[in-house]
C-alpha cells in the first residue's frame, strides 16, 4: 500500500540545553540615564555551539520588584546587546503596591560561533530608586527564582 519510508528530517533539532538558576536577591539602584545597566549578578548561561549554522533560543525568566516607574532589560551575548532601549528593549512596570512582577524573554540568536558564548541579563530603571530581582520591593523575605536557559537548535 505504497512505500511508508520518511526522509530522516534535516535542521531543527534539539542538541543541548544549558540553564542557570538564580535564586537569591539582586538589586541595583542604576538608571537608564545615569548608571546605564547592571549585569544581574548569577543570571547568565554559557553555551558552546557545535557548528556555526546553529541557531541558540534562549528563554529567560525574571521575578522583579521596583517602587514604581519602569524597569529596563537587556539581553547581551558576550558583549554584544540583543535587547536594549531603542531597539526592542523589555520592560516592566510594576505599581508601588510591593507586588514582584515577572518578566519573560524569549530570543532566537545567530552567534556563527564554535566558541564558548555566555548571555547574560541586565537592568536599570528609568528614575531614581532601586529595582529588585527575586525579591518584593518592601520586604526581603518574599522571593522568586530567575532562569536563564540556551537551547543549541541544528540547522
Amino acid at each position: 500500500l505504497g512505500d511508508n519510508t520518511f526522509a530522516a528530517p534535516s535542521g531543527g533539532k534539539v542538541l543541548q540545553v544549558v540553564q542557570t538558576v538564580k535564586t537569591d536577591a539582586f538589586s541595583t539602584t542604576n538608571t537608564y540615564a545615569s548608571g546605564g545597566f547592571a549585569d544581574i549578578t548569577g543570571l547568565s548561561v554559557a553555551i558552546t555551539p557545535s557548528a556555526t549554522s546553529s541557531k541558540v533560543l534562549v528563554l529567560v525568566q525574571i521575578y522583579n520588584s521596583v517602587a514604581s516607574n519602569t524597569q529596563f532589560f537587556n539581553l547581551i551575548r558576550g558583549s554584544t546587546n540583543l535587547l536594549q532601549p531603542g531597539s526592542g528593549s523589555l520592560k516592566s512596570t510594576i505599581a508601588n503596591d510591593g507586588n514582584m512582577g515577572n518578566v519573560a524573554i524569549t530570543f532566537l540568536d545567530s552567534p556563527s560561533s564554535t566558541s564558548a558564548t555566555t548571555y547574560k541579563v541586565a537592568t536599570c530603571r528609568e528614575g531614581s530608586g532601586t529595582v529588585f530581582i527575586n525579591r518584593w520591593q518592601d520586604s526581603a523575605n518574599h522571593a522568586g527564582s530567575s532562569t536563564i536557559t540556551a537551547i543549541e537548535i541544528g540547522a
